[in-house]
């Protein structure tokens, strides 16, 4: 098996872990061995590992409630941090906004291996052409004349979404909480919102062209217009890179929960994990499972080996659970009592990583 690099964003620093997905807890031997504790007095919300260039980038989005947020990167897996003297991400003065947090850091296309995109409160989507060192506004989607009326979600109106299409890097989807989807076919010269079958339960229209609380999107790992999307009260597919969406819900223990991840390599194979409800959001039926489907949302089957047994209650946040693109996929989620899990068998199997850290806001793996 192939060594991994873990890393793990929590509400009080940066936890970086090395070993293998199939291996036991740090404390056992054998185990994951903690690799290092960065930005303890700051909350990591954004992480990536850019792997495009070999060796994983690592890309931090921290936030100082002295300094602010700010970008970091490491070249040598944590050994050494760089940040910009001046912030790699700020809102122009004509805006009158202020950085309020980073929602998302995500690598370009394989053939751009410069550009990454970041996702920010407020809501807005930046790009940089340096590898993440400065970013420049996207001003076409920050001046779409939908934006004004975002409304905030329940964390606030952040961008946490960004998928660049594969076969065309000019094609990008990205989604708001809560605005909804909306893409670019043009490199971001324009954006059109792709929310057609999406319900908004909470609008007085529930099907809106906008407005949607969307709390994730995956692309499908074979079929590039295939997407998922985990919405605030629903689970949907859709088959045209977004353009219309439909129910995927049967099966499911709840349709309500944040994150949703496709597999790095399999057609129709996908991963949730459901809460019971808006108003309780705790794992569905106080059970702590994985959902997956192999058949593009058809069915779903619960994942429980390896994972507590008892009434649990720790939610899985939206970049809380990633895959580290092996094949079969190490899969890899945190929680917000702390817990880390991983399993080395595409999810039928899990073991933990490590418990007692602080709440986990986001969670990237990468093989090394």
């Amino acid at each position: 098996m192939t060594d991994v690099l873990l890393a793990v964003g929590t509400r009080k620093g940066l936890f970086l872990f090395r070993g293998r997905a199939g291996s036991g807890p740090v404390t056992a031997a054998g185990g994951w061995e903690r690799a290092g504790a960065h930005f303890t007095d700051q909350a990591v919300s954004a992480l990536a590992l850019d792997t495009r260039s070999g060796r994983p980038t690592l890309l931090v989005g921290a936030d100082s409630s002295h300094w602010g947020p700010a970008v970091l990167r490491s070249t040598d897996l944590g050994a050494d941090w760089q940040e910009p003297a001046r912030p790699a991400i700020r809102f122009p003065a004509d805006t009158g906004a202020s950085l309020e947090r980073l929602w998302q850091l995500a690598p370009g296309g394989a053939g751009e291996p410069d550009v990454v995109y970041a996702g920010t409160e407020p809501a807005a989507l930046y790009r940089s052409e340096d590898g993440g060192r400065s970013f420049t506004l996207v001003r076409s989607l920050w001046e779409h004349p939908h934006r004004a009326r975002w409304e905030p979600g329940g964390g606030g109106l952040g961008l946490h979404t960004v998928l660049v299409d594969p076969r065309d890097f000019g094609r990008v989807t990205v989604a708001v909480s809560t605005g909804g989807v909306y893409r670019t076919e043009d490199g971001g010269e324009s954006w059109t919102p792709s929310n057609a079958g999406v319900s908004a339960v909470f609008l007085p229209d529930p099907q809106p062209e906008f407005g949607q609380c969307v709390h994730k999107v995956a692309r499908d790992a074979v079929h590039p217009d295939r997407l998922y999307l985990q919405n605030h009260w629903g689970v949907y597919r859709s088959d045209d890179g977004g353009r219309r969406w439909s129910a995927i819900e049967s099966g499911l223990p709840s349709t309500f929960g944040f994150p949703v991840l496709a597999h790095p390599h399999r057609a129709d194979t996908a991963y949730l994990f459901p809460l019971n409800a808006d108003s309780d959001r705790v794992p569905a039926h106080r059970r702590c499972r994985v959902y997956r489907t192999e058949d593009a949302g058809r069915s779903w089957t619960g994942l429980a080996d390896g994972l507590p047994a008892t009434d649990h209650h720790g939610p899985v946040l939206r970049d809380a659970l990633c895959t580290d693109g092996g094949d079969p996929a190490g899969l890899y989620f945190g929680n917000r009592n702390g817990e880390v899990y991983a399993s080395a068998d595409d999810g039928t199997s899990w073991r933990q990583v490590v418990a007692h850290l602080p709440d986990v806001l986001c969670v990237r793996a990468a093989q090394l």
